[in-house]
């Protein structure tokens, strides 16, 4: 078990890419703190997970868009363990449009607020816990949708501008971090499928998301993987993407 005592937080834990990661290091014998805004969609990850074994979990409610919640859920993690050995930013509220009249204004300030502020103050309450580590790791799960001269997702606009504020933030720590020996991994893959055949003229799958995820996690500490960049398939191109 690569992962056996590794103690470990996940935003967005309650379902998908989220809850797939978690059980994926649990089964690896990581201890994982999962978040989610829904509790009871965490606390039935985290079930899963200690039904399983061989690792352990527990589960809180946390809202990133809400400062309040971040900063709770990073005071209850400080008074369970010393140490955080990864972090992994996966939690971000999505919605669909191309027009920025497709989303309410709370939408919108919600998606922007998670993304950006709420991610943004997890890691700094957390940065004391994740400098105690011996091999602390910090995983953003961005989105393609954060990248330069990405036009390619049905995303609305505010998603696109806080994938691209969590890029920025990324960018930044990972120059800082890297000194104090604080990997900083940042994936950008492009709208995915949770599940479907892995193949070359298929969508990109969580499955193969969080492959890479473990990948880099469990690389030694002198290999420091900075980004994942993505290819997407050639069926939504469309014809101008040559």
């Amino acid at each position: 078990m690569i992962f056996e005592g590794l103690r470990m937080a996940i935003t967005g834990a309650g379902r998908d890419t989220g809850r797939l990661l978690a059980t994926d290091f649990a089964a690896r014998g990581a201890h994982v703190y999962l978040s989610a805004r829904d509790i009871d969609a965490a606390t039935a990850t985290a079930d899963l997970i200690n039904r399983a074994g061989p690792g352990s979990a527990e589960a809180f409610r946390c809202d990133l868009a809400d400062p309040d919640a971040v900063r709770g859920f990073a005071a209850a993690l400080a008074e369970r363990t010393g140490r955080l050995d990864v972090l992994v930013n996966n939690a971000a509220a999505y919605a669909q449009g191309p027009g920025l009249q497709d989303a309410s204004d709370d939408v919108i300030v919600s998606m922007i607020s998670g993304a950006a502020t709420g991610t943004t103050l997890l890691v700094k309450h957390l940065l004391p816990l994740l400098r105690a580590s011996a091999r602390p790791d910090i995983v953003n799960l961005i989105s393609g949708c954060g990248e330069t001269g990405h036009h390619r997702s049905t995303a609305h606009p505010a998603f696109y501008a806080a994938k691209h504020a969590q890029a920025g933030l990324a960018g930044i720590l990972s120059h800082r971090l890297r000194p104090e020996g604080i990997r900083v991994i940042s994936l950008y893959p492009p709208d995915f499928v949770q599940d479907g055949p892995r193949a070359a003229d298929a969508m990109l799958t969580a499955r193969s998301v969080a492959d890479c995820v473990l990948f880099a996690v469990g690389q030694p500490r002198d290999c420091f993987i900075r980004e994942f960049r993505f290819e997407q398939e050639q069926t939504s191109l469309g014809p101008s993407a040559a």
